[in-house]
C-alpha cells in the first residue's frame, strides 16, 4: 500500500497550497500505517492467516490504494496542469522509482515468496508518466478512459499476459504472488479517475475555494505526513516492524502447526460459500488430498505455478463434490 509524494503541487507562496489535499494524504497514510499494522500482526502469528487479505480489510486496503492512486491523478492537475514543468516532474520522479527499487531489492531479499516487483510506488512512478497524456483531454474523455482501464481485467485477461515480463500489465490468467501487486490494470484507473475529477473541480473554481480554508491546530499532524509521503511510507513500516519484533521477544504469539493454520485459513476463505459444516468437511478434505497427492510442500511454499494451481483446482473440484455428499451422522444436508 502507498503514497504519491511523487507529484503534490509545489506553489511559490505557501499561503496558496490547498491545506485539505494534504490533509487528505495524511489520512490515507494513517489508513495505511492501520492496515500495514495489522499486517505485521499476522506476520508475525499474533492474528489469523490470511485476515488482511479478504473480507473487510481487504476492502480496506483497496480503498486506501485507491485514494493514494486518485490523489496521484489529483496533483498532477495542480502540478503540471498548465504546463509541465519537467525539472520538478522528473525531480520526484527519480525519488518514486528510486524507492521503487529499494523495496523490491529489499523484500526479494527479506520475503522470496512475495518480493514486491511492482506495487504502488511503481504503479505511481509509472502512472505519473502515462497521465502526461492524458492533462489536455476533456474530463468526460479522462473519465472514460478510466472505466476503460478499470473493466479492462474482465475482458482482457489472456494467458499471453502470463510471462513475468507481462506481469506490471496485470492482465494475466492469474495474479502472481506478492505482498503489494498494484498492477497498471486497473489502478491506473484511479490516476485517471483524479485526473478528470481535478480538471472538473478546476473548471468549476473548487480547487480556488479550498486553498482559502485553513484547519485548526489538529490538521498539522496529517499535513506534515501528507507532506512528507514518501518518506512517511519508507520509514513507518520498519518501524511497525521492528516494534512487533520487540513485542514477539517479549510475549511471542502461540504457534500452531502448519496444517492447524491451514484449515483455519481455508474455512475462513470457505465461509463465504458454504456453512460451518460444509466448509470444515471440504478444507479437511483439501488438506488430505494435498498431503496424499504429495503437493503440501508446494502449497505451503506459496508456490503460484500454473501446474500447481490446475491441480488444487481439480482437487478443490472433487472435494466439493465429496463435502456435498457428506452428511454428519445424525445430520441433514
Amino acid at each position: 500500500m502507498i503514497l504519491d509524494s511523487a507529484q503534490q503541487p509545489a506553489p511559490k507562496k505557501s499561503a496558496s497550497r490547498i491545506e485539505a489535499i494534504d490533509i487528505a494524504r495524511g489520512a490515507a497514510l494513517v489508513a495505511m500505517a492501520i492496515y500495514h499494522f495489522t499486517w505485521d500482526l499476522e506476520f508475525f502469528g499474533y492474528a489469523e492467516p490470511q485476515m488482511t487479505a479478504q473480507g473487510g480489510w481487504k476492502l480496506f486496503a483497496r480503498a486506501i490504494a485507491s485514494s493514494f492512486l486518485f490523489l496521484v491523478g489529483v496533483s498532477l492537475v495542480l502540478a503540471h496542469g498548465r504546463g509541465i514543468r519537467w525539472n520538478g516532474f522528473l525531480r520526484r520522479l527519480a525519488m518514486v522509482a528510486a524507492a521503487a527499487a529499494a523495496i523490491s531489492i529489499v523484500t526479494y531479499v527479506a520475503l522470496r515468496g512475495g518480493f514486491i516487483f511492482f506495487g504502488i510506488l511503481h504503479q505511481i512512478a509509472v502512472a505519473s508518466l502515462l497521465g502526461l497524456a492524458f492533462l489536455r483531454l476533456p474530463a468526460a474523455v479522462v473519465l472514460l478512459a478510466a472505466v476503460a482501464v478499470i473493466a479492462a481485467p474482465n475482458f482482457l485477461r489472456s494467458a499471453l499476459f502470463d510471462h513475468p515480463a507481462w506481469w506490471w500489465l496485470g492482465l494475466g490468467s492469474f495474479n502472481p504472488r506478492s505482498n503489494d501487486y498494484v498492477p497498471v490494470f486497473p489502478w491506473f484507473g484511479a490516476v485517471l479517475a483524479g485526473i478528470g475529477a481535478a480538471k472538473l473541480a478546476q473548471a468549476q473554481g473548487l480547487f480556488a475555494r479550498l486553498a482559502t480554508i485553513r484547519p485548526g491546530a489538529w490538521s498539522r499532524p496529517l499535513q506534515f505526513a501528507g507532506r512528507h509521503s514518501l518518506a512517511f511510507y519508507l520509514i513507518h513500516q520498519p518501524v511497525l516492524i521492528a516494534c512487533v519484533w520487540a513485542l514477539s521477544q517479549v510475549a511471542p504469539p502461540r504457534t500452531e502447526s502448519r496444517e492447524v493454520t491451514f484449515l483455519k485459513s481455508c474455512e475462513r476463505q470457505c465461509s463465504d460459500l458454504g456453512d460451518a459444516g460444509f466448509c470444515a468437511r471440504y478444507c479437511a478434505c483439501m488438506l488430505d488430498s494435498l498431503e496424499r497427492e504429495g503437493l503440501v510442500e508446494q502449497a505451503f511454499s506459496g508456490d503460484n505455478s500454473e501446474v500447481l494451481q490446475s491441480q488444487v483446482e481439480g482437487l478443490a473440484g472433487i472435494c466439493t463434490a465429496e463435502a456435498d455428499r457428506t452428511v454428519p451422522e445424525g445430520g441433514t444436508q
